[in-house]
């Protein structure tokens, strides 16, 4: 599963969706396993229709990344575009893209109160991992016009202001 994942980063995101695998400690499965023995355990699924879901899965994920250097511009021609870090406070804290904002509980019930796409919303993360989490969240609760900074702020960080301070998670 090790090597599914590094090709498709939101694999496990799909195969929770789709087919309740891998979201939980009772339906996880090991890196060491192979598809088909995740397959297999999880009630004879066919590989070659799983791994079309996940591929499939990953072109959608690919269509609401948004690279550093496209935001940037995106965001000198439109200025009502708001970023929404979903960081820890420390992490925010210590650098944060200008104009971005802290996921709170308030910004949360901002965003999903306005019940309108009329601003649109970019989920910044660290390295782009957990914003697609996030990014999915929202488009799963009826927002359409949210998009994930691919990289996360570290990409940020190399491809538009290095002025900003890198960091690494423990």
């Amino acid at each position: 599963m090790s090597a599914v994942l590094e090709r498709f980063p939101g694999a496990q995101r799909a195969l929770f969706r789709r087919y309740h695998i891998g979201g939980c400690s009772s339906c996880g499965f090991q890196p060491t396993e192979t598809l088909a023995q995740v397959c297999a355990r999880n009630g004879d699924l066919d590989v070659a229709e799983v791994l079309a879901h996940i591929e499939s899965s990953h072109e959608q994920d690919e269509k609401i990344l948004i690279s550093p250097k496209e935001l940037a511009a995106w965001l000198k021609e439109e200025p009502s575009v708001q970023l929404v870090d979903i960081r820890s406070r420390e992490e925010f804290e210590a650098v944060h893209i200008p104009g971005s904002v802290l996921l709170s509980q308030d910004v949360m019930r901002g965003l999903m109160g306005s019940g309108s796409d009329k601003h649109p919303i970019v989920i910044v993360d660290h390295l782009g991992k957990n914003g697609l989490d996030a990014t999915a969240y929202f488009l799963g609760h009826g927002l359409r016009n949210v998009r994930c900074l691919r990289g996360g702020i570290d990409a940020w960080t190399q491809d538009v202001d290095p002025a900003l301070r890198r960091y690494r998670v423990g």
